[in-house]
């Protein structure tokens, strides 16, 4: 009852065209959506981590959207992003490949001033229709205050995250297989940086995964 009062004030709408929508995302713009994705993935060897999918390119209505979930308080787009991500056969089967999902964490700072960590709201959501594969928010952890790497060029952006992350219990991810979840990759530096000190803890396989890549 308190569900259904709730959607009379506040109905969902499609986190695309802003229009009511039951489901999160409309029919229209889940089509649109599909025409625009690239699911893509790449296998590196000279990186910390060994396999990298994305779902987007980083330009015109993602990249509005991605901005507008970040910087423009739209939390609520978070449904939107998973039901995409869960909607999508290909993408659910990546994630089967996992244990444990891992959102790249944010400062303390920079979440109280956000009010959310956008990579755990669309992360744990993801979970509750991937069953086998686990949440933890609490295992990688953010230990110093960095620039945005927007802000900086590629020379400085590894610099900047250096030494930025610890993991709080070794046990957790000792011979597990790691799936790093971040919303945006440019030139790798933050997964490649988590994914080392994953590494360095006994992870088994590391893979990322990121809404759009720029």
């Amino acid at each position: 009852m308190i569900d259904y009062i709730i959607n009379l004030i506040f109905p969902k709408v499609c986190g695309i065209c802003d229009k009511i929508c039951k489901y999160d995302i409309c029919n229209h713009c889940n089509k649109k959506i599909n025409n625009i994705k690239r699911n893509k993935k790449h296998i590196y060897l000279a990186k910390n981590f060994d396999t990298h999918m994305y779902i987007f390119d980083y330009k015109d209505l993602i990249r509005n959207k991605i901005i507008r979930y970040k910087f423009q308080d739209k939390g609520y787009l978070y449904k939107t992003f998973s039901k995409i991500i869960v909607n999508d056969k290909k993408i659910c089967g990546f994630l089967e490949n996992y244990d444990i999902i891992i959102p790249v964490p944010i400062s303390k700072k920079r979440k109280q001033t956000r009010g959310y960590n956008q990579t755990e709201l669309i992360a744990k959501s993801i979970t509750k229709s991937i069953h086998k594969l686990e949440y933890s928010s609490d295992i990688l952890l953010k230990i110093k205050e960095t620039i945005p790497q927007s802000k900086l060029d590629s020379k400085k952006r590894k610099q900047n995250i250096l030494d930025a992350y610890k993991i709080k219990d070794i046990t957790k991810v000792k011979n597990k297989k790691i799936l790093l979840f971040d919303d945006i990759y440019t030139t790798g530096n933050t997964v490649n940086e988590c994914s080392k000190i994953l590494k360095q803890s006994g992870t088994k396989e590391i893979g990322v995964l990121t809404l759009a890549k720029d």
